[in-house]
């Protein structure tokens, strides 16, 4: 059973997709890979409240580490990928040649950069935080201009 809602935020409107009660996708208007909107269900805006409170924390500046159940879909390589990314400190970076590494497959990067490029709960499982091996900010789902705002919003 699947289901939506929507929460603000400094990056624009979030849609948080529930499947059984758990945060299943968290999209940005915009992203790339975005599924349709037919797939999230009903909206239910009384759904995901500790998800939108540890939003809100995160986005107050209150919150370095999410502590929320997931449920990620996907390809057991991308949910490798995927849980790497949530082992990432808040505030740091690594490359893509790095998160291969972490992962496991050294001469992977580009499926790396795939996988991460599918997450489908941004900033709840930190994509954003993986750079070009040269420290520029490459792509991302929910465009460069929001991973630099993060990125930057971390750091302060």
């Amino acid at each position: 059973m699947r289901a939506h809602t929507v929460t603000d935020s400094p990056v624009g409107p979030l849609t948080l997709v529930a499947t059984d009660g758990t945060l299943s996708g968290l999209y940005m208007t915009e992203q790339r890979h975005r599924p349709a909107d037919a797939t999230f269900g009903d909206r239910d805006d009384t759904l995901l409240p500790a998800v939108k409170e540890q939003l809100a924390a995160y986005f107050a500046g209150e919150l370095t580490d999410f502590d929320l159940p997931l449920h990620l879909g996907g390809t057991p390589f991308q949910r490798e990928v995927w849980r790497a990314l949530t082992t990432i400190p808040y505030g740091e970076t690594i490359s893509y040649g790095e998160l291969a590494l972490r992962v496991g497959r050294p001469t992977a990067s580009r499926a790396v950069g795939a996988a991460n490029g599918r997450n489908p709960i941004s900033v709840v499982v930190p994509c954003h935080r993986v750079i070009g091996s040269a420290g520029d900010l490459t792509g991302y789902g929910g465009g460069v201009e929001r991973k630099r705002f993060l990125l930057d919003f971390e750091r302060r």
